[in-house]
């Protein structure tokens, strides 16, 4: 059933369609009749019905469902951005997968730079593609994609560890001393949160990974091959909400 994105809160009755939702019924080539599902980000979907078509779309909305589909424990990507669109596709992949919240890196390797004006636009940019990933898979709360950050500084942002929130860092074939995902997840009983840390093209440096130790990050390792900097991620991410959906 088409989705669609309104922001809340929602309520029932009848609302005109912004001109974004506009534009994605006017795609779908909906008609007058047409069931459809609204969500707001807050939580669960509303069944609606469309009243009038585009242009002059409104809708009307019937009733809330309690539906819920988020990875437990919740899931932050901390990336170090790859360069050209592939930001792009690691944020819309990250959304259907699950994640809860992507955070774009800048580290010593990082080709991408984002500063001032131009990391907030971006960073727009990347939160209109998950929600967008949202409409498609079938969330209904969309992951907060922040605005690029330093590793160092972000590192030093994150509060002292606690016992059930889990840290990995993404660790290179031959990289040093690293767990396995499988030894990774065995001890996941009890973990309220989780945060995977995966460099750029190149990966981190020696002494990053240094600094993400220190700060209660765990080396995981993904297995003997060399994994793309979108790619590695999202590999973690898909086993896990594999094992979550299992469990």
């Amino acid at each position: 059933m088409p989705r669609l994105y309104l922001s809340g809160p929602l309520v029932a009755g009848m609302v005109d369609l912004p001109p974004a939702a506009v534009r994605h019924a006017r795609a779908l080539r909906l008609r007058a009749g047409d069931a459809l599902v609204l969500f707001d980000g807050s939580g669960g979907e509303w069944e609606a019905r469309l009243v009038n078509p585009p242009p002059a779309a409104r809708v009307e909305i019937l009733r809330h469902l309690p539906v819920e589909r988020e990875l437990s424990p919740a899931v932050t990507l901390a990336v170090g951005m790859p360069a050209n669109e592939r930001m792009d596709w690691l944020v819309e992949k990250a959304t259907e997968l699950g994640a809860a919240a992507v955070q774009p890196l800048m580290t010593s390797r990082t080709v991408l730079r984002l500063e001032g004006e131009r990391a907030v636009r971006r960073a727009a940019h990347w939160q209109a593609i998950a929600q967008a990933a949202c409409e498609q898979c079938g969330r209904n709360r969309i992951p907060a994609v922040h605005a690029a950050a330093g590793l160092e500084a972000w590192l030093a942002s994150l509060p002292p560890q606690a016992g059930t929130v889990a840290r990995c860092v993404l660790s290179a074939p031959g990289q040093g001393q690293a767990l396995s995902f499988a030894a990774w997840v065995g001890a996941a009983a009890g973990w309220s949160a989780l945060t995977v840390l995966s460099g750029p093209e190149g990966g981190l440096s020696p002494e990053e990974t240094s600094l993400a130790v220190r700060a209660g990050f765990v080396p995981v390792s993904l297995g003997p091959r060399v994994l793309r900097a979108e790619t590695a991620p999202l590999a973690l991410l898909g086993a896990w909400a594999a094992l979550s959906t299992g469990s």
